[in-house]
């Protein structure tokens, strides 16, 4: 499980080093450190492809499922335009992997805007602590996190306002008779 974590910190540690070498102000070598990333990418991506396509292949079904509830294998897939499933499909992924009882309202291709909004109260164990944890201005941070997995289309996720509990169904039936008296 600390697979993806890993690899979000190795990222983070890129970028910084790119903007390390960006601050130099040398602008040579800051262009070729970017493209030598670009290449590395192009290169992993080129290997990873292949492995893709021998898999289906070989299993004439593709990817096994398995593989694409992995964090680091659905990102890697995504980033590299491989993944087998369609972004909606991602985000259902990314959404019942959180684990944060969230209830999907919308999703924008043109803007990348993931709407979101905190599930009613009585779903999913019965428990109100991931409607807690979904209040606010933001997503809570484990959706977030696996959005950027499976997902890396989600370019900001809005959550609305949790809907209104319903009433309860009050229902009125005819008194059921009386037991006959007996004299």
């Amino acid at each position: 499980m600390s697979a993806p974590a890993d690899a979000r910190q190795a990222g983070q540690r890129v970028e910084e080093v790119l903007d390390r070498l960006a601050a130099t102000g040398d602008r040579e070598a800051c262009a070729a450190a970017e493209e030598l990333v670009r290449v590395l990418m192009d290169f992993y991506g080129a290997g990873l492809a292949r492995i893709v396509e021998r898999l289906g292949a070989e299993g004439g079904g593709g990817l096994p499922g398995g593989l694409l509830d992995d964090e680091l294998v659905a990102s890697l897939l995504a980033l590299h335009d491989l993944h087998p499933e369609d972004v909606h499909a991602r985000i259902a992924r990314a959404l019942d992997a959180a684990g944060d009882p969230v209830e999907l309202i919308g999703f924008d291709e043109a803007t990348g805007v993931l709407r979101l909004r905190p599930a009613p109260a009585g779903s999913g164990c019965g428990c109100s602590s991931g409607a807690g944890s979904a209040a606010g201005s933001g997503a809570p941070k484990a959706v977030e996190d696996t959005l950027a997995c499976f997902a890396p289309e989600v370019t900001r996720v809005e959550l609305a306002a949790a809907a209104a509990p319903q009433p309860a169904l009050l229902q009125i039936s005819a008194r059921p008779p009386a037991p006959a008296r007996v004299p």
